[in-house]
Parts: structure tokens; C-alpha cells; sequence
């Protein structure tokens, strides 16, 4: 019987957290599942009602003392279960309800079929409205222009005990997961899936959020794209010299991104994540089979 941690940061949305944990206890048939809470220094409190679960094992919650968003909390729970947890696998998700816990069943069969090192949920289907899906769609295009790899899927992955190891051997995941995952691992499994639609509330993806997500999966490539952007900025300024001084405007523009690059590059520090657990306020039991 495989052993799963379901990796979860939340930050003020309890509600939709225990909604999901109740969804995630009806996809489990004979897995072994853990769940395992980051919270991200919430200010609201847990409602602290009794919880009863037919399937799941166990469920405990970090608390952190300072808000570091969700890439530096599924950063902190991954060193946390390297370092004190035992399982087969873990599976980092969202826990607002647009990663189906549907799909677990997925990572359940794939991982029975073949035992990959990496698994990640390839979304085929959004469920937001069109302008930011035509955003997302030129960030994806982006990233591949500037990086040259394709990154359809984000947190929500299922990664083997070697895979994790590997993952914290680089200070890249504390600055983006998805762009470390593709970083380290030129291939990997997939599993088809369906961006779902929020428990409660508006999605807290905004378009600024959606740029430095950009920024930060580029920064974490950003040896290639020093050289791709150095070369076009050397392009545009040959033809500002020889044409026109308008062409200076995407130049300036490639020196403003470098300069973003080398600032988002700061948290990019193997030895912030390996010194995460300074962060950690406590440790709590909420559920036991």
C-alpha cells in the first residue's frame, strides 16, 4: 500500500480547505493518505468542531509565523516531511477546490501502473473568464519564447520521495515550484486535468499576480535567458544605430526585465529554504483515524 502525503497551503480560506478535505476522503479507496496543512500565517481561526473521516489517516497543520504565499509554503512542507515524515509519494494542491480532488484517482492509477518519480496535472480545461485565460495563454507562449520549455502545469503534481529530494537539492523551488520542477526534470508523466472553479469566493489570482508568476518561472532559467535577451538587445540597439531611435524602446524594455531577473533572483537561496523551519511556529494534530 503506497503512502501519500496531500500537501495543502492556506491562508484564511478554512472553509474552502475542509470542503476539500471532505472531497479528497471519497476519491480514497486503499491508499494510505496524510494530509498535510500549511498554514501561511492566516489570521482567521480554525473552526475547531470535531472532524470524522472514513478513509483518511491523518491530519495535522504547520503553522508559520510570517506569510510567505503559497510557493514558499509547499517549499516549507516538502522540507518539513523530508526531513521528519515518512511516505511513498506526495502530492501538493491547492486547497481553494480548482484542483479537483477528482483527479486523484489519476495519480493513484498512474502511480500503480508505472511508479514515476514525477507526475503533474497537465490542465486541458480553465475555468476562468476569457481576458484572464487569453493572459495565461500569452504567459505560457512567453515563458517558452524566453526559457524554452512549455509549462502547463503548476502546483498541483505528484512527486516520489526522490523526486522531492531533488527538488530541495535547489534553492530554485523557494522561487517558483513549477519552474524548478521543469528545471530539474526534462520529462515527466502527466495526467489530463480540468482547472475547477473555486469553493468559496473570487479566485486570488490577479493579473499582477499572474506577471511575477511569469517573472519568478524565468528567473529560475535565467542563465539562458540573460544570453536570449542580451542578443536582443544587442539587435534592437544595431537598429536604433543604423535606423531609428525608437527601436531604443524595446531595448530599454529588455535592460528593465534583466533587472527584474536579478532581483527576483534573491529568492532563489538554498539557504532560505534549508533554514524554512525558523519559520514554523508550531505543529498540530487535528485528526487521527
Amino acid at each position: 500500500m503506497k503512502k501519500y502525503i496531500i500537501l495543502i497551503p492556506v491562508f484564511n480560506d478554512w472553509q474552502s480547505v475542509f470542503k476539500l478535505i471532505d472531497n479528497i476522503d471519497l476519491q480514497i479507496y486503499n491508499e494510505k493518505v496524510d494530509i498535510l496543512i500549511i498554514n501561511d500565517a492566516s489570521t482567521e481561526n480554525l473552526d475547531s468542531n470535531e472532524k470524522n473521516f472514513s478513509k483518511i489517516n491523518s491530519i495535522k497543520i504547520i503553522n508559520l509565523i510570517k506569510n510567505g504565499g503559497h510557493r514558499k509554503a509547499i517549499a516549507t512542507g516538502l522540507k518539513y516531511c523530508q526531513e521528519n515524515l515518512e511516505y511513498d509519494y506526495i502530492i501538493p494542491m491547492d486547497g481553494d477546490g480548482e484542483d479537483r480532488p477528482e483527479e486523484l484517482k489519476e495519480f493513484f492509477n498512474k502511480v500503480e501502473q508505472t511508479q514515476p518519480e514525477v507526475i503533474t496535472a497537465i490542465r486541458i480545461k480553465r475555468s476562468e473568464g476569457f481576458l484572464f485565460k487569453f493572459l495565461y495563454s500569452v504567459h505560457k507562449i512567453f515563458t517558452n519564447l524566453i526559457t524554452g520549455k512549455l509549462i502547463k502545469f503548476g502546483n498541483y503534481t505528484c512527486l516520489s520521495k526522490s523526486a522531492v529530494s531533488k527538488i530541495l537539492s535547489s534553492g530554485s523551488v523557494w522561487l517558483s515550484f513549477s519552474g524548478a520542477l521543469a528545471k530539474i526534470f526534462p520529462s515527466y508523466e502527466t495526467i489530463d486535468s480540468i482547472r475547477g472553479i473555486r469553493y468559496f469566493g473570487p479566485s486570488k489570482m490577479s493579473i499582477l499576480a499572474l506577471i511575477l508568476h511569469s517573472l519568478r518561472i524565468s528567473t529560475v532559467f535565467r542563465e539562458t535567458i540573460f544570453i536570449r535577451v542580451v542578443i536582443v538587445i544587442l539587435i534592437f540597439g544595431l537598429l536604433a544605430y543604423y535606423y531609428s531611435y525608437y527601436f531604443l524602446i524595446p531595448s530599454l524594455g529588455g535592460w528593465v526585465f534583466l533587472f527584474l531577473i536579478i532581483c527576483l533572483a534573491l529568492d532563489d537561496n538554498i539557504k532560505k529554504l534549508n533554514n524554512s523551519h525558523d519559520n514554523i511556529k508550531s505543529l498540530s494534530g487535528i485528526y487521527s483515524r
